[in-house]
This record gives structure tokens, sequence and C-alpha cells, in this order.
């Protein structure tokens, strides 16, 4: 259900759900030595759940997290508040900018969705659902997070990440050859030296890859990412791409030696990499990483060759990141190597690597770019609505990781971007996180200095209180696509689609949203076959937008406010759906009269069983028709008994 008396036309599937593990770590942060990651959080678990999509919102990608036997979270010991540690825990998600979402574990999202003898033997761990920006990269790791909460509570400073460049002669490279332009033209690399793993590091470091993958890398179509031991292998590297027959070896966890040709084959099957294979397979060079001794590293975006493959032994990690943009390959080194390097000998720091393209240009990656923004003290004042002073203003700032300070003569704050934050690109970034570090529920509520009052649309206020009369009268509303395929609105009509006048989608993703919907008919048409052992009868309606070509705008398309209620029973039910139609012009106040009110007249359609078929006239003109439905229609949509219709136009009685 959706709303009272509302059903959809579909059930959405739930998007793929990601899980990893991440033990408690012990490194310290700051100069309070009580201030270690389980005395911060306790962790013993988190876990990732990747179940949003991206809207025009800066916060639309939920991802969960899991943490158990966490006691106390960031919270003073000594505090006389009697608030349990899940409360506090939301409160500071909520003061950070995150959203504690749910508390649950995965024994109970398996008991909700296929009963308790399905969920037997699963963990009873505490998963914490948060809410997290779908553009904070620095926060999909439990290092990131943590640090970030660090500097939030001001118990510890943002760290200067260092980029570390060898002596020449001494570093490593990485060459380009012009073979990848067509297919993958895009490589950078860094090099995480004297790092420290265990197996919580190791099982982070491997699921932030994994994190970015599926979300700034779109499932490696923009990035993919490939990190090696770098004792296992010589530089100088070199991408390339060859054709398949011509590369061989060991993909990682394989126990022989396979062709490139082969490994496509061997990973159709895989649950997690056969997505991914179909970036390449049609492309008549594959793209491979070699060192200087003809080894391979990785296939990217497939598979990363076994020989280089990353132990807790491992002390020195190669990262390359290949793409088709080089933005989003340059974001995500830079989150992975300020991620770990602190786990580096000398923390914060990341040796760079030369990278030569084919043009015989080099560069130096990673970048670890800080850049400098100016934004007026008066000018984030006004936008969150507060008046606050600029060393106020700088301090909140730097609490959410942009170190900022007064210049001038307090007219403007420079504010610092990390390469953490490659989601600050504009002034109102800064002035979000501002608010965020103000807090929200600090911001007092003010009327607005104006004379306009808003109202609802009368379209929209007349569709809302049809709604209400014709739940009322025991029809349940069905929300349907907007889209749909030029069969469901012509063929199986029994209708030739250039009599439709439908706007047609230019590059559909799918047969199922090729046109914009010209009749509400198909929807619910749908959804009664997709509802069939329901018991009868069905009676469902629905108030929406259908559009047409115009050629009288500026967009070419009008849309038009249609209502749509079907009848489906073992009979037709036509005089039921002749009464609803009375009913609906009774609550308009159009009485049942040619001259001012309205009238039915017998009339012909295709959609229609013949002879039973009649025109809706109102306010001097057509408004629609209703009828029964034609038998062909009726089985063109996988249904078996008949039913009846009524749909018309809701525009003239505004």
């Amino acid at each position: 259900m959706n709303g009272p008396g509302r059903i959809t036309a579909a059930v959405l599937d739930r998007a793929p759900r990601l899980r990893t593990q991440v033990r408690p770590h012990t490194q310290a942060y700051g100069t309070d030595p009580e201030l270690r990651v389980p005395a911060v959080f306790g962790v013993k678990r988190f876990v990732f759940n990747y179940t949003g999509t991206r809207t025009a919102s800066s916060r639309p990608r939920r991802f969960a997290r899991g943490v158990r036997d966490r006691d106390r979270l960031l919270i003073n010991q000594n505090s006389p508040s009697s608030f349990t540690a899940d409360e506090e825990f939301d409160e500071l998600c909520f003061e950070f900018g995150l959203e504690l979402d749910e508390i649950t574990s995965e024994k109970d999202i398996i008991s909700k969705e296929k009963g308790e003898e399905k969920a037997k033997g699963a963990s009873d761990v505490v998963l914490y659902k948060i809410d997290v920006p779908a553009n904070r990269y620095d926060l999909l790791c439990l290092e990131g997070l943590v640090r970030g909460l660090q500097v939030f509570k001001e118990r510890m400073n943002l760290p200067r990440y260092e980029k570390i460049i060898p002596a020449e002669g001494e570093g490593q490279r990485l060459i380009i050859t012009e073979q990848t332009a067509q297919i993958r033209p895009h490589a950078v690399a860094a090099i995480l030296r004297n790092i420290t793993f265990t197996k919580d590091r190791y099982d982070s470091f491997i699921d932030l890859q994994e994190k970015l993958h599926q979300n700034i890398c779109r499932k490696r179509a923009l990035v993919a990412i490939g990190t090696h031991d770098l004792d296992t292998i010589t530089g100088p590297f070199t991408y390339t791409a060859k054709a398949p027959s011509e590369i061989k070896f060991k993909p990682l966890n394989q126990s022989q030696e396979y062709t490139a040709s082969q490994i496509m084959d061997l990973y159709r099957t895989d649950s997690h990499l056969r997505h991914y294979l179909h970036l390449i397979e049609n492309k008549p060079r594959y793209p491979v990483i070699y060192d200087s001794n003809g080894v391979v590293l990785s296939m990217p975006p497939i598979i990363n060759g076994d020989h280089t493959k990353i132990t807790l032994n491992t002390r020195n990690v190669f990262i390359e990141c290949t793409g088709t943009d080089i933005t989003k390959a340059k974001i995500v080194l830079d989150i992975i190597v300020t991620m770990f390097s602190e786990y580096c000998e000398k923390p914060f720091t990341v040796e760079a690597v030369e990278v030569v393209y084919p043009n015989g240009k080099t560069h130096i990656y990673p970048e670890l770019a800080y850049r400098t923004e100016k934004v007026k003290p008066e000018y984030i004042n006004k936008k969150v609505g507060i008046s606050e002073t600029p060393s106020s203003l700088a301090k909140l700032l730097t609490r959410m990781c942009l170190k900022s300070h007064v210049t001038g003569n307090g007219n403007h704050l420079e504010v610092e971007i990390p390469p953490t934050r490659a989601d600050i690109i504009h002034a109102c970034d800064i002035v979000e996180d501002a608010a965020i570090a103000y807090g929200y529920n600090n911001i007092q509520m003010l009327i607005p200095k104006t004379y306009t009052i808003a109202n609802q649309l009368p379209l929209n206020k007349l569709a809302e209180l049809l709604r209400l009369d014709l739940a009322a009268a025991g029809f349940t509303e069905a929300l349907t696509f907007a889209l749909c395929s030029q069969e469901d609105i012509a063929d199986k009509l029994r209708t030739d689609i250039s009599a439709t006048n439908a706007v047609r989608i230019a590059n559909p993703k799918t047969a199922e949203f090729q046109v914009a919907r010209t009749t509400l008919l198909p929807g619910l048409l749908k959804t009664i076959a997709a509802n069939r052992k329901m018991p009868l009868p069905l009676k469902l309606f629905e108030i929406s937008d259908i559009v047409v070509k115009d050629p009288n705008t500026d967009v070419g398309a009008r849309n038009y406010r249609h209502l749509c209620a079907i009848y489906y029973n073992k009979s037709p039910g036509f005089e039921i759906i002749h009464g609803l139609l009375d009913r609906v012009m009774q609550v308009l106040e159009v009485p049942p009269n040619e001259e001012n009110g309205y009238t039915i007249k017998a009339a012909e359609g295709t959609a229609f069983f013949p002879g039973r078929c009649a025109e809706v006239f109102a306010k001097g003109q057509s408004i629609g028709k209703l009828g029964v439905v034609h038998p062909d229609v009726i089985t063109k949509f996988e249904l078996t008994m008949p039913c009846s219709v009524l749909e018309i136009n809701i525009e003239p009685f505004v």
C-alpha cells in the first residue's frame, strides 16, 4: 500500500546490497591516548548496504553500517544525560549531517522478508542504517568516518596529506601506450610505502574499493581500481591494449593461466564479475598492465593478476586506477591513499608515481591538491539565516574538515579544501557545511518577509478531492509509470501508433519505456494483470497526467490530467462504471443535461466492444469515453475476464 487506498503497479526490487566486515583498529588519533577507535566506536562490525538512488539532493544514497558492542560512541562517560547510547549516536549522526535511519540486524531483515524459518542461523549482529551523502566518498570506510567525527568533535586536527616525490631515477613510472585510446585511455597511480596491514585494515581496504566501484566509478564503467604488492613486481609499468589471444596470465585466486578470452568465459557465470564483462568483451583489444618483466598486474576493469595479490604481509602497495574519466580517476586515487596512508610508517604520506602519456608528456600522481576558496561571512549568514561572527564561522567550517581562517578586515573567509572533499565544488557547498556544523535545530525559524502566500494549484486540489471521493466509492488508487512501450498504447489497444500522437523517447533504455503514455488505460490493465490472484471484483482508478504532441507549445507537447477507472469481474459491470461517472459529475456539481451539464452519446472506440462504448460530453466538449473493453485487448494484457472502463479529462472542471 502507498497511502490510504493506494497500491502501486509493481513492487520495485531492492537495490543490490553490499556487505563487508571491519574489525577494531588500535591506531591512536590525536594527542589523547584514550581516543582510540575501540574507545570511540567499540566497533566489532561495520556493514554497508548500498540501497539508494541519486537525486538532485546531496543526501541521496543510503549506506548501512553495523556496529556491535558499542557501549558509548563519542560520548562523555561522565555526562549526567539519561540518553541511551543509541539516542546519543542518533544525535551525533544528525549533528554531523548524517541520519540514523534504522537499528536492525541481518536476522530481523531476513525474518521480515522470508520468514523466521529462513532467518535461523543468520547473524544477530546489530546493524545501524545511516543515510550518508552520495558524494562524501571520504565516509565510505571506517577510517574516514572516524577521522571525520574526531575532527568534528574537535578531538584531533585535520591531518595534512603529503605527496613524496622520489629522487630522479628512483621513482616508479606508468607508461600509457596509444593502443588504449579507444578503450580506457586514462590511468593514474600511487604507492603506499611501508604500510602495516591487519585483518581489519585489509578488509576495510578491499571494502572501500568495492564501495567506490559501485558509487563514483559507476560499476567500473568510469574507473576501475587495481591494487598490487609492489615487492612482487618491477617497474616501470606499461598500460597498453592487446588482442585477447595475446594476453595470458593467472587471474586472482586461480590455479592456472588463461588467455583473456578464456578469462571472459570463466567469469561469465560469476555472480560478481559477470556484471563487468560487457565493458570490454566486444572490443578488439583488451586493456592490460605489465611490469618490466612482462608480468601481468591486471586486465582492467575485470580482474587483477594472482602474482601481485595483496596479503597481510604486504608492505608496499602499488595502486592504479584506469578509466574513461580522468577527473573521476584522480578523485578515486586521492580517496584511497588519503584513507589508508595513516597506516604507513610515516602517516599520511604517499609516494608519487610518474605517468607518461603517449604524446610524451608526463604527470605526477596522486595530485593531493589543496585549493583555497574565499567566501564572505555575510553570504553564509544570509543563506543559512544566522548571524555568526567571521571567526565563529571559520571554526564551524574547520570542524567539517574545511580548514578556515578570517582574512582582511573580516570581510572574507579563506577556506582550504582538502583532497578528501571532492564534493566541495561551489560556495553553496561551503554554506551547507557551515549550516550542518551550526546545527539545523539551532537555526531560528522566521516568517518569510513576503506578501505572497502559497496555495495549492487548483488542478492538483481538484485531483486530490476526486481521489478521496473515488476511494469512498470503493475504488483503489493505482500509481503507474508515465512511460510505457509503443505496444501498450497502440497494438494492444488495437490502434496504430501514428494515430496516438505519442511523444517518443529518443534513446529509451528498455522496450518498456519507449513513449510517454497517451492514456491511463494500459497502466491499469497491467496492474490488474499483476494482481489477478486478488479477490474479485478489482476496482481501480488513477488520476495522473498523459502526454500528447502539441506543436503550439514551446516544448512541442502538452500534459492533460486524466481520470481513469476500471472494473474487473466475471461480468463487465458497465452499470457500475456508468454510476461512477454520475457520482463524479455529482461531486463536480455538473447536472445531467445537454445545455450546461454533461451527457453521453453512443460512439465507437478501437479499445471497446462494438456497441458498448459511449462518449462523454461536458462543458460543450468531448472529455472522454466509457464502455466495455474489447476481448482482444483483454487477451493481449493477459486477462481472462471482462471489464469496463471510464477515462475522462478533468481539466475543463477546474
